[in-house]
């Protein structure tokens, strides 16, 4: 069983910057890929960044050059550097862990590949 633990959530203005962490337990996370999702009210959830077992990131293109996913295997944390927030990027954002192993080039994007999930931090933009 894997535990996920998000913080770092908060209120920002436009242009500000948060960093998003997530600690797990448990000991099949670190070998599989990780991601951020978020969900808006009314909204759908959607992948934002993943990082594969190897390393390799993958980003929603409304985010590219904005947010950075990374990964600390010894202190079995995930992070998500936001930095030119905007409102749009309002909403609970998500953990995921053990996304579908698709080979060392794949990086798994999509809810459904992910079988384990934080309860979620908040992170609200205002303009």
């Amino acid at each position: 069983q894997v535990q996920l633990v998000e913080s770092g959530g908060g209120s920002v203005q436009a242009g500000g910057s948060l960093r998003l962490s997530c600690a797990a337990s448990g000991s099949t996370y670190v070998t599989s890929s990780r991601a951020w999702f978020r969900q808006a009210p009314g909204k759908e959830r959607e992948g934002v960044a993943a990082i594969n077992r190897i390393g390799l990131p993958r980003y929603t293109d409304s985010v590219k050059g904005r947010f950075t996913i990374s990964k600390d295997n010894a202190k079995n944390t995930l992070y998500l550097q936001m930095n030119s927030l905007k409102p749009e990027d309002t909403a609970m954002y998500y953990c995921a862990a053990n996304g579908h192993d698709g080979g060392r080039w794949y990086v798994p994007l999509e809810p459904s590949e992910y079988n384990y999930w934080g309860q979620g931090t908040q992170v609200t933009v205002s303009s």
